[in-house]
């Protein structure tokens, strides 16, 4: 008896629950999905962007995957495999041909770092050298220097390289140095430099920032980067952010893209490291 009506209530509240279904819109069963990847150092600004849009369009779902940096995600939107690619890279002629549009967001400082514990708060460009080379080997306090560096075709390496050829032979003599610590991503290089003592290396400000990296960002000849000394010109490195997209975009990607524009998302943009360029 008490089987039965258990089975009976059962059976009513199936009803019910497929009832009520039928008349919920389809948003309420499937949200629309947006994928956007790239270079390791927007990462974490796209997914604060992510986070504030998904509030303003709860039908739309931001994903954030796991960083493929700019080669890998303009390979994906060219495939169609996803939706928005950011990259810190010039396309290549052949990626032009894939028929792309590719639209400078922002620049952000290329910046030098060290490990929370050197005593230092500024770094020369006599500094560099003599750290790349290796005739400059401990901090004030007695640490010894250590220098993680990334391959030599990251855009971060090629960006310092450019500053004088003396700076770009000593990188050199560093990267041929035999044992020398090598970091593969954006998200290595930082976590490398943060477990370090005594380390210096390079990062962009919006990683430091996005991230909440526990990392000393030094004042590089005396200015301190920030996107005000960037936008003024007083600070003189920066690594460019470009959106890469299929140029038929879905409904998602045109609103997430016109949300960067908007006066929320560029604040954001700014909040984190960014001289916005998009108007």
């Amino acid at each position: 008896m008490l089987y039965e009506f258990w089975k009976k209530s059962l059976r009513i509240l199936f009803l019910i629950i497929v009832t009520y279904s039928l008349t919920l819109p389809a948003a309420a069963f499937a949200e629309e999905c947006l994928t956007v990847n790239g270079t390791g150092s927007a990462m974490a600004s796209m997914k604060i962007l992510g986070q504030a849009f998904e509030k303003l369009h709860p039908g739309v779902k931001v994903k954030i995957l796991p960083s493929l940096g700019s080669t890998g995600a303009t390979k994906a939107v060219s495939k169609k495999a996803l939706d928005i690619g950011i990259t810190s890279k010039a396309l290549t002629d052949e990626e032009r041909t894939f028929g792309l549009s590719v639209i400078e967001y922002a620049r952000s400082p290329l910046i030098f770092v060290t490990h929370r514990n050197v005593p230092v708060s500024n770094i020369t460009s006599d500094d560099l050298i003599k750290i790349y080379n290796g005739d400059k080997k401990i901090w004030p306090d007695g640490q010894r220097i250590r220098t993680p560096l990334r391959q030599h075709n990251e855009v971060d390496v090629w960006i310092v390289k450019t500053i004088s050829p003396e700076i770009s032979k000593a990188i050199d003599v560093a990267m041929s140095r035999p044992g020398m610590m090598t970091a593969l991503t954006d998200q290595d290089n930082a976590d490398v430099l943060e477990r370090t003592p005594g380390a210096f290396g390079i990062s962009t400000l919006t990683q430091v920032i996005a991230e909440k990296r526990r990392l000393k960002v030094l004042s590089y000849n005396g200015v301190t980067p920030s996107a005000k000394t960037l936008a003024s010109g007083a600070y003189p490195l920066s690594r460019s952010f470009s959106t890469v997209t299929q140029k038929n975009l879905s409904a998602p990607a045109q609103k997430f893209l016109a949300f960067m524009r908007s006066t929320q998302g560029k604040k954001i943009l700014e909040e984190t490291g960014h001289f916005v360029i998009i108007r």
